[in-house]
């Protein structure tokens, strides 16, 4: 069992009056959220058809979870492992235009996920998509939207310590940007998360950039599908946090993928072959609009904001019984 059980831990807060605290944040998070990056609230699909090749399928092993439909033979349905590209294509469908944008609630279920303190086999976060030109297809618009959204979270912060100053966790001032070339040439020695750790541990809140390509070392930092992030123009908001000795992730997000940005990396993925999806031949005709979005967790950012030590005190899942009791010998109420 991979768990960790901080000693004193004090959650502050009943399970009753935290449960008030979650909603709270996700009711003020969005509506700040949308009203500052200029997105519009949609509505999302739990599922999509396998053939369209809108699913996200992660780093390629993750399996999703998938069933039929009576009224569709022959076809699968799989459960959204998130929502990357079919955001962009209800951008078009929508006639959004640049500058303009959306947000939604994304559910999804990670069958393989290990849960830990971190991790749940469920998914929830407000998935973000907004119209760019092809001139706004760079880092400066990458580090602008990065500030943007740490800007928003750390004013949440001074939200939540106005409602519940015995329980909100305290956020750095600033964000430090660095990419993961950088971060290997700095701790060749170490293993990605270890990197992630000391370098957030160090600055207290991180924009790791430019994930998905292999580094010098042969191996990339970390896995990302090659038909929607541009891997020279994404990355992650990784918080410090103490509690638990590790960086959070709160956010991945990302310039997305023009034509020329899919097939280099279909290339270097070796499956050139989701050329053919009607997704991807919509994307390399120029019929879908340039983008850049992400995801933020809404049960980590409920995590960070309260200073919980495990994730599933802060959303409804399934856990093994072995770490039930164990959190709860620790004061660790899992809902």
């Amino acid at each position: 069992m991979n768990l960790i059980l901080p000693e004193h831990y004090d959650p502050r807060l009943t399970v009753r009056e935290t449960q008030e605290a979650i909603k709270y944040i996700r009711d003020t998070f969005q509506k700040e959220f949308g009203r500052e990056m200029n997105l519009e609230r949609i509505s999302a699909p739990l599922f999509v058809e396998k053939s369209s090749g809108l699913n996200d399928n992660l780093n390629g092993v993750e399996r999703p979870v998938s069933f039929d439909m009576a009224f569709l033979p022959g076809e699968t349905v799989e459960v959204v492992q998130s929502l990357a590209k079919w955001k962009r294509l209800a951008l078009h469908r929508y006639g959004f235009k640049p500058g303009e944008g959306l947000y939604t609630n994304m559910n999804a279920i990670r069958r393989d996920e290990i849960p830990d303190n971190l991790h749940s086999c469920y998914v929830d976060q407000w998935d973000w998509e907004r119209v760019i030109t092809r001139e706004q297809r760079n880092l400066e618009t990458l580090r602008d939207t990065v500030r943007n959204i740490f800007k928003i979270i750390k004013h949440m912060e001074h939200e939540v310590w106005y409602k519940y100053p015995q329980a909100v966790k305290h956020l750095p001032d600033d964000i430090y940007f660095i990419s993961s070339e950088e971060l290997e040439a700095m701790y060749p020695d170490d293993t990605p998360k270890e990197r992630e750790n000391k370098i957030t541990k160090e600055h207290g809140c991180v924009f790791l950039m430019k994930i998905g390509e292999k580094l010098s070392n042969g191996q990339p930092h970390d896995g990302r599908a090659p038909d929607y992030d541009d891997w020279q123009l994404n990355g992650d908001i990784l918080f410090w946090f103490e509690t638990l000795g590790c960086a959070l992730e709160i956010s991945s997000m990302g310039i997305r993928v023009d034509e020329t940005s899919l097939m280099e990396q279909l290339k270097k993925a070796g499956c050139e072959e989701r050329k053919n999806l009607p997704y991807h031949r919509m994307l390399l005709n120029g019929e879908l609009p340039l983008t850049i979005g992400g995801g933020i967790g809404q049960s980590r950012l409920c995590m960070l904001l309260l200073d919980r030590a495990h994730i599933g005190e802060v959303q409804a899942s399934i856990w093994p019984e072995e770490m039930r009791r164990a959190c709860a010998e620790h004061k660790i109420f899992l809902l």
